[in-house]
Parts: structure tokens; sequence; C-alpha cells
């Protein structure tokens, strides 16, 4: 818009400068202006007759006077009067260039609103999917749940028990998606949870390397929520890794990290976005609810990718 309006400007310029000439020249015919004065000057070029010039007072052209072959005329406009007309243009313009402006905006939102209405649409829809979904869930994940507790314990039934445990997660996790929760923070060994995370994986990812150095560290936040943010990071970790990869996780001080090697990401900083994804598989949620759920907990966090794809996660408490 800018460019425009110095375009116009420049152009609005060259139309006042045309007028003003033809007047002048006009006016040497005629003498029928009274906002243009004359003087004699000794005689010119013909190649200085009948062009406009500018000196520091005035604007005017060189006339000839046929009975003189030794005298010409000035034709003079005050230099004042003519910035006063420029200033008047500008003002014009100004008016106009923010009219415009506001115009284009105003369009511009309305065209941007009715692009996006599908895409709020589609949100909306897939939000009350996951509604349906979670209360689908509740009820036999907890009948599963309970059944479970009053069996024999053996290899077959941990089994059953640490799948149902992830189904449970899934269905937290989509429950953290649809609401602000309030957290009650509470003193746990973050080692235990971290370790009840990594037993899960571990068995169904037993082809990858894992790697795990991790000190007891008592905490004081929500146990809940952060073994969600654990299960997604490691979640994330194991799905997205290559061939005979590696795991490693490791507690330092005050920082969890959790390394793997993966095939890289396009848009490191775009990967805690809601709905973001390099791939087909999943929705997109997982590390948003990492995302949220940290906020919320006051804990920071960060992500990094160097050459070799590996991908480290550190969370900072």
């Amino acid at each position: 818009m800018i460019f425009i309006f110095y375009n116009y400007y420049q152009l609005q310029k060259e139309h006042l400068n045309d007028r003003l000439f033809l007047e002048m020249k006009n006016y040497s015919f005629f003498f029928d202006d009274d906002k243009f004065t004359i003087e004699t000057i000794s005689k010119v070029d013909k190649n200085q007759l009948y062009e406009l010039y500018f000196d520091n007072n005035n604007l005017y052209i060189i006339t000839p006077i046929l009975d003189n072959q030794n005298i010409s005329l000035a034709i003079l406009y005050p230099l004042s009067s003519y910035n006063n007309l420029l200033d008047d243009t500008t003002d014009s313009l100004l008016i106009q260039f923010i009219l415009l402006s506001l115009i284009s905006t105003l369009i511009s939102i309305i065209f941007a609103l009715y692009s996006l209405s599908p895409i709020r649409e589609s949100i909306r829809v897939l939000e009350e999917f996951i509604k349906d979904i979670i209360h689908d869930l509740n009820t036999p994940i907890t009948s599963i749940l309970i059944n479970l507790k009053m069996m024999k314990k053996n290899d077959e039934v941990e089994s059953i028990i640490e799948s149902t445990n992830a189904i449970s997660m899934l269905h937290k996790n989509l429950t953290s998606y649809l609401n602000n929760m309030q957290f009650e923070k509470e003193k746990f060994n973050l080692k235990d949870t971290i370790n009840q995370q990594i037993k899960l994986f571990s068995s169904l990812y037993d082809y990858l390397n894992w790697s795990i150095d991790i000190e007891d560290r008592v905490i004081y936040s929500n146990q809940n929520a952060l073994s969600r943010v654990i299960y997604n990071l490691i979640s994330n970790a194991c799905r997205y890794n290559i061939s005979n990869g590696f795991i490693e996780i490791k507690i330092r001080d005050n920082i969890l990290s959790i390394s793997n090697s993966s095939y890289g990401i396009k848009k490191p900083s775009k990967v805690f976005d809601r709905f973001y994804k390099e791939s087909s598989r999943g929705l997109g949620i997982g590390l948003h609810i990492v995302d949220k759920l940290c906020s919320e907990l006051g804990v920071k966090r960060s992500l990094e990718v160097d050459d070799n794809g590996v991908v480290m996660v550190e969370l900072i408490f």
C-alpha cells in the first residue's frame, strides 16, 4: 500500500506540474490570471523556451516576445503556493489511502473468516468426536481395571494391566486436550514415575537400544499430569524412531532429558502446535498436550534436533 501511495503521489505531482505549465503557457498569450507574475529577462536559447523551471522562490516558464528578439518573458508562480497545492494533494491522498486501507483490511478479515470457517467446523467436529470417544471409553476401561485387580496376578495378567493402563493414559490425554484442569501438587519421586512408563514402552519396543541413567529426584508437582507428559514424550521417541535406533533417558540436577534417534524433524518450532504432524500417523495432539501440561505445571520444556536427526527434549523443573 505504501508503494502504491508513493507512486500515486508522484503521478499527482506530475499532473499538477502539467496543469500549471499549461496555465502559465495560456497566460503568456492573454495575461488574464492574477496568480502569475511577469519578469523580463535577456534573450535565451530557443531550447529553454516553454520548459518548466524551479528556483528558490518560484517555478516559471520562459516565453518569447514576438516583436522583440532581445528580450524574453518569465511567467512566475510562487513556490510557496505550489507547495501548498502539494500539501493539499498529499492530505487528500492520505485520506484516500487510510480509507482504502480500512476497506481492504475489512475485506481481508471477511475473506479470512470465510476461508477459515471450514477449518473451525472441522475442529468442532473433531472435538465432538473426541468427546464421544472419551465417553465411550470411560466405562469399559474402568470395568477392565477393576476386574483385573480381582484376578490372580501372572505374566499374562500383568501384560494386560500394562496395556490397559496405556489405553487409560490415552483416555486421560484426550480429557486433558479438551479441558483446562487444575492440578493439586504433591511430593513424589520422579524416578519411580519415569520407570513406570519405561517399563511399559521398553517391552513394546524391545528392538530399540535403551539407555537409562536416572537418579532419585523428589519433586513437588502433580504426579498424574507429569506421568502423561513423560508418557507422551517416550511414546513419540519410540514411534518416530529408526530401525535399530536408541532412546536415552537421564536426569541430572533438575533436568530430565529424553533423546532418541530419528529421521529428523522438518519444522522443530511447530511440533508443539495443536494438530501439527509430519507423518500420516496420529492426531497431532500428543506434544501439544505436553506443552499444555508443562505450562500448567510450571515446567520449562525445550526441543533440539542435531544434524544427525537426534531429537532431545528437556524438562526443567
